[in-house]
C-alpha cells in the first residue's frame, strides 16, 4: 500500500516556502517580504464579480495597510497578461487603481506549506 502524504493549510507562524514568480510589478520572491508584514491572497480568476470586488476593497485599503507595515501581493492563475488587462478594466469602470502585484500562476507552482 502506498503512503498518502497529507497537505494541509497554513498555519499561523508556520513559516511558508520560498517562491518566484512573475507579477504586474516584474519577478518576485516570497524572499523580498522577508521581514515585513504581508497579506497574499488568491482569487480564482480574473474578471469575475467577486474577484474584482476583493481587489478593489484591498486597493480602497492599500494605504491603511502601508501604514501597519504590511504589503499585498494577489495571486491567480490567471496569465500576466490578463492581469494587466483586469487592472486597466477596474481602472477605466470604477476609478479604483490597484497599487500591488498581482502573481501570475498558471502552472500553479507557487507552493503552499504542508504539514
Amino acid at each position: 500500500m502506498n503512503a498518502v502524504t497529507p497537505i494541509s493549510l497554513p498555519r499561523l507562524n508556520e513559516p511558508a516556502p520560498d517562491f518566484s514568480a512573475p507579477t504586474t510589478h516584474g519577478p518576485r520572491s516570497l524572499a523580498d517580504y522577508r521581514g515585513k508584514w504581508l497579506v497574499l491572497f488568491s482569487h480564482p480568476a480574473d474578471f469575475t464579480p467577486v474577484c474584482t470586488t476583493e481587489f478593489t476593497a484591498f486597493a480602497r485599503k492599500a494605504d491603511d495597510f502601508a501604514a501597519l507595515g504590511c504589503e499585498l501581493l494577489g495571486l491567480s492563475i490567471d496569465s500576466h497578461y490578463a492581469h494587466i488587462a483586469w487592472v486597466r478594466n477596474i481602472k477605466e469602470k470604477f476609478g479604483v487603481e490597484i497599487p500591488f502585484p498581482i502573481i501570475a500562476d498558471l502552472s500553479m507552482q507557487v507552493p503552499m506549506p504542508t504539514a
